[in-house]
């Protein structure tokens, strides 16, 4: 059995992304690790710091990006399906550039992917998120934020990344243009990887925060749309993440492979564990009271489980 890891991004290191440590997280269980690079500006360093780690499992990939063929987010899927398409495995195991895994959970992820190898129904593997907010000790974990995603799946040419990336779909006969068509797409079958994925996308200085929000905002709006939001001064100064102390508090582990990283965290003094909402600022979406009701329904009386929410999946194996 082999395993291929995959990723891709574009401005990694600039926009504050972990991709290095995303890398490193899953590469005592890879055969190869394929890393797709857009075409970033000058003042990235994410390509020195892949080539730092001096691994020679790691192959990187050029690419440039195209947000005119591929609007509304469809570029990360495709370039996604880019790095995917250089890999060898038995099994994908897909990490975006702010994702990183536990080393307790790299013997579990292998084991279930060998011993799963032969149950051709299982078509991917379901991971368990922490969605970690403004600072390492606090994360999400309302109705807004996902708890399971798909992140392995079957090295099988119909199996294509979706949408914007999130997850993946079985698309017969796919254009390669098209990834948010919904008619003939296919949800996976998929088993429980029991393992987690450590989201660190929403921990970054607050001036970066909304710097990223800019990028990310260009790749689904375009930049008209995103020229009209500066003119509004939508991305100026520093992001508000809101009364941390509303979010979970986590006691947990990180990944040894963050350790550095977050000895980085510098911007504590400009974070808030007390108060309310900002009145000058739009509510973010897990703030406004439909969803706080929601989420406290959700965790205190269902166990976690989430009302009416979508899933990309159909669970055939636990």
């Amino acid at each position: 059995m082999t395993i291929s890891g995959f990723t891709m991004g574009k401005n990694a290191r600039k926009l504050y992304y972990p991709m290095k440590q995303a890398v490193m997280s899953i590469l005592p269980i890879v055969n190869e690790f394929i890393v797709v690079l857009g075409d970033s500006d000058a003042d990235d360093t994410t390509r020195q710091e892949i080539m730092s780690i001096g691994d020679p499992k790691i192959r990187i990939i050029d690419t440039v990006w195209d947000i005119e063929k591929y609007p509304k987010g469809m570029e990360h899927a495709h370039q996604t399906d880019i790095a995917k398409g250089y890999c060898k495995g038995d099994w994908l195991f897909y990490l975006q550039s702010d994702e990183v895994v536990h080393e307790d959970d790299l013997p579990v992820i292998r084991k279930r992917c060998q011993d799963l190898l032969h149950e051709k129904i299982v078509e991917g593997l379901l991971f368990d998120y922490i969605h970690f907010w403004g600072d390492y000790n606090h994360y999400q974990k309302g109705h807004c934020w996902y708890n399971r995603e798909i992140r392995i799946i079957r090295n099988d040419p119909e199996i294509h990344s979706w949408e914007s990336a999130q997850s993946f779909r079985r698309i017969p006969g796919f254009d390669g243009i098209h990834y948010r068509q919904q008619e003939n797409t296919f949800k996976l079958n998929v088993a429980r990887a029991q393992a987690r994925i450590f989201h660190y996308g929403w921990v970054r200085p607050p001036e970066l925060m909304n710097s990223k929000i800019k990028h990310f905002n260009i790749n689904h709006k375009g930049f008209k749309a995103v020229s009209q939001l500066e003119k509004q001064l939508f991305y100026k100064g520093d992001f508000d993440y809101g009364n941390l102390n509303n979010s979970e508090k986590y006691y947990g582990s990180h990944p040894s492979v963050m350790n550095e990283w977050i000895q980085q965290f510098n911007w504590a003094h400009k974070l808030r564990y007390s108060g309310g909402k900002i009145v000058s600022r739009n509510p973010i979406k897990h703030e406004k009271t439909k969803y706080v009701i929601l989420s406290w329904i959700e965790n205190k009386l269902l166990g976690g489980r989430k009302l009416g929410k979508f899933k990309n999946y159909i669970l055939v194996n636990q």
